[in-house]
């Protein structure tokens, strides 16, 4: 089923790359909790929500649309899912954030199964996609950064440095180090084995305990959270969520597109210029994305990990099938994870690192057209600095057209991208956010 021979590969080659991209992507299941534990949703909740949306994603892209491309619940959504719970102070909760979860994965469902998808990918402009994704990978190294205690609040400065020497800080740093130093030698899997290395040291040095065993069965304490649209839209109306339901579908949409993309040019997967069964691809992540929203983790997106095991072999489905039945394996570590993840000084090298990856982008945007160029710079600036993905990319897509305008270059905007500009001003301005 997976036409294994027409693309050149064997069972063993499609199992060990499905191995590898587990591997480089492991970490997350170790991070989310971290990052929306801080909104108040329990460890054990997320840590099954995770792995059921990742399941959920990867087998369907495997017995679908035949990719060797994992799904997940992606780095930067998570941190601006926790930051706009924190942010309302006490006026939305991590029940109400997953209302607006749940609305924004059945519109991607629908944009999947419609050409309304292909025009708003074709609507926002190259540069503003690439700073999104540098935006985002700013965000999360200083993410990572301030919870390993890198960086502290200062007085004078808003941040500043923290305590080298202190026992936390000094362990992520060593930590890494060694990531690094895997990352530097293309050892797949090098930020899990990374982490795996940090881990140890942290047990001999008193930092990380094993209290509750390594092994248990897998439980979501609070059940399915959100399942009922109506309910679900009309949370949103209330707390005017509007704008966050859009920065989940905008940055899910382009960031799983593109690394979709990416993955299948690098497997000698695209016909010309264009994805066969990209319409199933697509259909695998608004899915996951939906069901992770209804068990409680945030929006899934295609990894840009997948290229690990696209770079071992992998070209068909078997290899994300391998990976969805190691994350259900993974299921049943839930007091290992968690004790891992108590640990800042244990994730907080993942997360500066694949900051690290993602402020690549910034070498495609056209830095020396400046009305293209400035509102990618508000969009890369604006997102660590605010704390916010959504406040980033607003104003973004508000200075644009603006820019634009005065330039006499207005006609060259897609009126789609005005009717954006517009709602964020009004979200700015006016909305909670």
């Amino acid at each position: 089923m997976f036409h294994l021979k027409e693309n050149n590969t064997t069972i063993k080659t499609e199992i060990t790359a499905g191995m590898t991209t587990f591997l480089t992507m492991a970490y997350i299941v170790i991070v989310n909790p971290v990052i929306l534990g801080a909104a108040g949703v329990p460890f054990d909740q997320v840590f099954l929500a995770t792995i059921i949306a990742a399941a959920i994603g990867t087998l369907w892209m495997a017995l679908a649309a035949n990719y060797p491309i994992a799904i997940a619940p992606g780095m930067g959504l998570n941190a601006y899912f926790t930051s706009m719970v924190l942010g309302s102070d006490g006026a939305i909760d991590y029940v109400t954030a997953f209302a607006a979860v749940f609305i924004a994965g059945l519109i991607f469902v629908l944009l999947s199964l419609t050409s309304m998808r292909k025009v708003l990918i074709e609507a926002i402009p190259e540069n503003l996609k690439h700073a999104i994704t540098a935006g985002i990978g700013l965000f999360i190294a200083f993410i990572g950064m301030r919870l390993s205690g890198l960086i502290v609040a200062n007085e004078a400065n808003l941040v500043g440095l923290g305590d080298l020497t202190s026992p936390p800080v000094a362990l992520t740093l060593l930590g890494l180090l060694i990531t690094v130093i895997f990352m530097s030698l293309n050892i797949h899997g090098g930020i899990f084995y990374g982490m795996i290395v940090t881990g140890i040291v942290a047990f001999f040095t008193g930092q990380l305990k094993f209290e509750g065993g390594l092994m248990q069965l897998p439980s979501l304490p609070e059940g399915i959270l959100i399942w009922n649209p109506i309910e679900a839209l009309q949370l949103v109306i209330e707390f005017g969520l509007y704008g966050v339901v859009f920065s989940f579908l905008l940055v899910t949409l382009f960031d799983t597109t593109g690394t979709m993309i990416g993955v299948a040019k690098q497997a000698g997967l695209m016909k010309g210029n264009k994805m066969p069964r990209m319409r199933q691809a697509l259909l695998a992540d608004s899915v996951a994305a939906t069901a992770g929203a209804m068990v409680g983790t945030s929006p899934t997106s295609a990894y840009v990990e997948s290229s690990a095991g696209v770079a071992a072999g992998g070209r068909t489905g078997l290899t994300s099938l391998t990976v969805a039945v190691l994350f259900i394996i993974a299921a049943f570590f839930g007091p290992l994870v968690g004790a891992l993840s108590n640990v800042a000084a244990i994730t907080a090298p993942a997360l500066i690192i694949v900051g690290s990856l993602m402020i690549g982008a910034v070498k495609h945007i056209e830095w020396e057209k400046f009305d293209e160029a400035f509102p990618a710079f508000l969009i890369v600036l604006a997102m660590p600095l605010t704390s916010s993905i959504a406040t980033g990319i607003a104003f973004g897509f508000i200075s644009y057209p603006l820019m634009k305008v005065f330039k006499g270059k207005g006609k060259s905007v897609h009126p789609i991208l005005y009717v954006f500009a517009v709602l964020f001003v009004i979200q700015l301005l006016i909305a909670p956010h």
